[in-house]
């Protein structure tokens, strides 16, 4: 299967499970688990900053319809998109990420620099998306720790995803 109809699948298939099954799911007001920016970071290593930042407004554009949020989860998208190549730099060996697999994953990255590359950008992303929709600070606390319970929801999730839909070498 070629990488651009396996995106697309994914797009796809993210997008629906976000809005129809993770939106459903709010544990006291501080749990809200998203998945659907395992999009941004499973896009191929040399995708170009500008088409990964424009994919990263698409998914967060199209979900902002559906949840009728009004661009906090696109701004939250094109931040951690924008960011992404930095932390693949940082997190990559010498010479780059030599593999078969020219996508981020457990397999094509290992398993430590995955989570590592996978929790910065999902607690980025929760930041900025729980403190545009607070749009303040009156009880930091609540907003610290909704954006750590959520993130570690994500993260869950996150790996529950790469287990099943990626094979081990």
């Amino acid at each position: 299967m070629s990488i651009l109809l396996r995106n697309i699948i994914r797009f796809v298939f993210l997008l629906l499970i976000q809005v129809f099954v993770l939106n459903k799911i709010l544990i006291d007001q501080l749990v809200s688990p998203y998945l659907y920016m395992l999009f941004i970071l499973a896009l191929p290593f040399n995708l170009p900053r500008p088409a990964v930042m424009l994919l990263g407004f698409l998914m967060g554009m199209s979900l902002d319809m559906f949840m009728n949020t009004m661009g906090l989860h696109a701004a939250a998208c094109v931040f951690i998109a924008y960011l992404r190549p930095f932390i693949i730099n940082i997190l990559s060996p010498q010479g780059g990420f030599e593999t078969t697999q020219k996508t981020p994953s457990m397999t094509s990255m290992g398993v430590s620099q995955f989570l590592i590359y996978a929790a910065v950008l999902v607690f980025l992303h929760h930041t900025v998306f729980f403190t545009l929709e607070v749009f303040g600070f009156k009880n930091p606390l609540y907003l610290v720790l909704k954006i750590v319970l959520s993130t570690a929801a994500s993260l869950f999730l996150i790996v529950l995803y790469e287990l099943l839909f990626f094979s081990r070498k």
